[in-house]
């Protein structure tokens, strides 16, 4: 296949994998569920972005300080970002930023669907650029960063989809409207693939971006979440679940280099 047709593939296909298995576990309400799923995607996000990513684009740049220097300038941005809320992600049936009873306290639950819906949108559509950006330095990278970005998506999606809910809308609502927005992750891949072709030298700057946001959304949105379970039980788990989204990293690293 070609890069293109890559990008499109994965986008679509990852879309559409996220927001069906997101509407199966809201569905079925199994909070376990999501609470491993989260733990999983720490991993896979911390393992594509220190054994793919970044090493992908330390190799691909003359300048390994500005890479380094754009991971941390990435990090800063994401936190401005989400303190300004246009980079929030919700991984629980409750989520701080946009908690469903308080819309419903205040009669604003048509609002707070809306809003998950744009930042949703503006998110998936910055995914597309970062596969996009992955994929033109390499097919292999391309498929370990589109499986991390399913892995992080997937609940989120969750979180999405029960706000949707208890703002209002129908169950067939909430799955159109994520299926909707999933298609902006498509938008972003093409957009992004004509835009890099013809200036190659900001992909290692690109792919740094997208390991810095990997690395923001894992240990500043996911890991404090983590903390609130402290038994011993919760804790084993949720290091074998860290560890096993690092393993799947490896072993698709494995699989797409042969």
């Amino acid at each position: 296949m070609t890069v293109l047709l890559w990008i499109i593939v994965v986008s679509i296909f990852g879309g559409v994998l996220s927001v069906s298995c997101a509407a199966l576990f809201a569905l079925n309400a199994r909070a376990h569920w999501v609470n491993s799923l989260v733990s999983y995607a720490i991993g896979a996000l911390l393992g594509a972005a220190f054994l793919e990513i970044l090493p992908e684009a330390f190799k691909s740049t003359a300048s390994v300080t500005v890479v380094s220097g754009t991971v941390l300038g990435g990090i800063l941005l994401f936190f401005t970002l989400e303190k300004l809320l246009l980079w929030r992600h919700c991984h629980h049936d409750h989520c701080e930023a946009h908690d469903p009873t308080e819309s419903i306290k205040h009669g604003d639950q048509g609002r707070s669907g809306t809003m998950i819906m744009v930042g949703n949108t503006f998110h998936n559509f910055v995914d597309g650029i970062i596969i996009a950006a992955a994929f033109l330095a390499d097919v292999n990278l391309g498929v370990v960063t589109a499986l991390a970005i399913i892995a992080h998506e997937i609940p989120q999606e969750v979180g999405d989809f029960m706000i949707l809910l208890h703002s209002g809308y129908t169950k067939a609502q909430a799955l159109l409207l994520n299926l909707v927005s999933s298609l902006a992750t498509m938008l972003g891949g093409v957009l992004a693939y004509y835009a890099l072709r013809s200036m190659q030298g900001a992909v290692p700057i690109l792919l740094a971006l997208a390991a810095s946001s990997m690395i923001y959304v894992a240990v500043a949105d996911l890991i404090p979440g983590l903390h609130k379970r402290t038994t011993l039980r919760d804790t084993l788990e949720q290091v074998v679940l860290i560890a096993l989204g690092i393993s799947s990293i490896v072993f698709v690293q494995f699989l797409v280099s042969e």
